[in-house]
């Protein structure tokens, strides 16, 4: 398809298919933990997943925690992701089942930096949830609790996603 004024080549995920992934992600989330006496924590990774986040909370219909981190990675993919944190969670995560929400998991260095961290801090649980998963650049071994779409390698904007801080507001998931 020809690319069109704005950049964007062409729609890969409607609005529609989105509702539709993330009613059913929220279904399974609160149909995994309806039985916990601790809601589980989940814990948006800024800023790509704060629109998948407040989607997905909307629709879990059980008791929940929310936090949010922000980091930055930088390295090559020969030696690995060094992940700095520039937001940190605020709550204590001593004893919960969190639930970290990524909005697309591409190599996996970074998140799997992140899996380290949390881990050092006495969780009951980790799971991972994310909108968009690219298993055809996944560098390390991530385990994807709840997958909304696997996609392949495209550079795809919306929902949340950027490209130089632009389109994060668009209703779909286009390719640019």
């Amino acid at each position: 398809m020809a690319k069109k004024e704005n950049g964007i080549s062409s729609v890969l995920i409607n609005e529609s298919d989105i509702e539709e992934r993330v009613k059913y992600l929220a279904k399974k989330i609160s149909d995994d933990y309806r039985n916990n006496d601790n809601p589980p924590c989940l814990i948006a990774l800024l800023k790509g997943s704060f629109v998948f986040m407040s989607d997905l909370c909307r629709y879990i219909d059980i008791e929940i925690e929310v936090d949010f981190m922000s980091v930055s990675s930088y390295g090559n993919e020969k030696v690995g992701a060094e992940v700095k944190i520039l937001k940190d969670v605020d709550i204590s995560l001593s004893g919960k089942d969190v639930i970290i929400v990524e909005d697309i998991i591409d190599s996996g260095f970074t998140l799997n930096k992140i899996c380290e961290l949390l881990n050092t801090r006495d969780l009951s649980s980790l799971k991972i949830c994310t909108l968009l998963n690219k298993p055809s650049r996944r560098k390390v071994d991530i385990k994807i609790d709840y997958n909304g779409f696997d996609i392949e390698d495209l550079f795809v904007v919306g929902y949340g996603i950027d490209y130089a801080e632009k389109f994060r507001n668009l209703p779909y998931i286009a390719v640019v």
